[in-house]
């Protein structure tokens, strides 16, 4: 670390938990981000201002009059702009020495099999359940620790997806992907906007900690928040055995 970065990341390098062992492999790191709204806005201005190394954005929208209530990394003179390039000028703004490459298409199978290789620890920022379960096989796939994020009126809930743990659950675990879903869009029944800032805060917390290696991550069960009673809970996630995605082939 240079004498800049030594005074940028000082606050993190006084705890003993991280140090300067723990920012330079922070630095060192690369963190795949999905989805670059509600979630992904807080999730990535943290992250930046934090030193990751390198942030790789995917999402194919645009910035729309109808995100800034919640979506805090874009502003109102960028309406109209990439979500992405949007995000990476927050992120520069606050660390020019962050290192954000911007993808502005919709995450497949092919894209996400070309970009989670190459990272660390992957964010699910997104609002779809057919893109949370292709992140989540693509995770398990390549064996890349997945932190996955969803917020929806006055509740929000956070999973950390560890493959290389032999006893922690995939999404799929917990939610089928075979399950006849309605989608539910915050466009149609809202979002409270301080709650995607909890969680998207929570998403990158749960990464960094995986980044610099202390604490424990939030595996084996799922985190839910209710913003109206102010309630956290929780409930154990059981590893399934006959899981289409994560179960152990003989």
């Amino acid at each position: 670390m240079n004498d800049d970065q030594l005074l940028r990341y000082s606050r993190h390098i006084l705890l003993d938990e991280i140090g300067i062992e723990g920012q330079e492999r922070i630095l060192a790191s690369h963190v795949l981000i999905i989805g670059a709204g509600g979630l992904g806005s807080p999730a990535a201005l943290y992250l930046g201002s934090a030193g990751v190394g390198r942030i790789t954005l995917v999402d194919d929208d645009t910035v729309d009059m109808t995100n800034l209530q919640r979506q805090i990394a874009h502003t109102t003179d960028r309406v109209g702009s990439a979500k992405v390039e949007s995000i990476r000028s927050a992120v520069q703004a606050i660390n020019p020495g962050a290192n954000v490459a911007c993808v502005q298409r919709r995450a497949d199978q092919d894209l996400l099999d070309e970009l989670v290789p190459q990272a660390n620890v992957v964010l699910d920022c997104t609002d779809n359940y057919r893109t949370r379960h292709l992140i989540n096989a693509a995770c398990v796939r390549h064996r890349i620790p997945l932190v996955a994020g969803a917020a929806l009126r006055l509740d929000g809930q956070l999973m950390v997806i560890d493959p290389r743990d032999p006893d922690c659950a995939c999404y799929a675990c917990v939610f089928s992907p075979d399950a006849e879903f309605e989608e539910i869009q915050c466009s149609t029944m809202g979002v409270f906007s301080p709650v995607v800032g909890v969680i998207g805060s929570l998403q990158a917390a749960e990464a960094l900690k995986l980044l610099a290696g202390f604490g424990h991550p939030a595996t084996r069960r799922l985190v839910m928040f209710d913003s109206a009673s102010q309630d956290w809970s929780s409930m154990q996630t059981n590893r399934t055995l006959d899981c289409p995605v994560c179960a152990r082939k003989a």
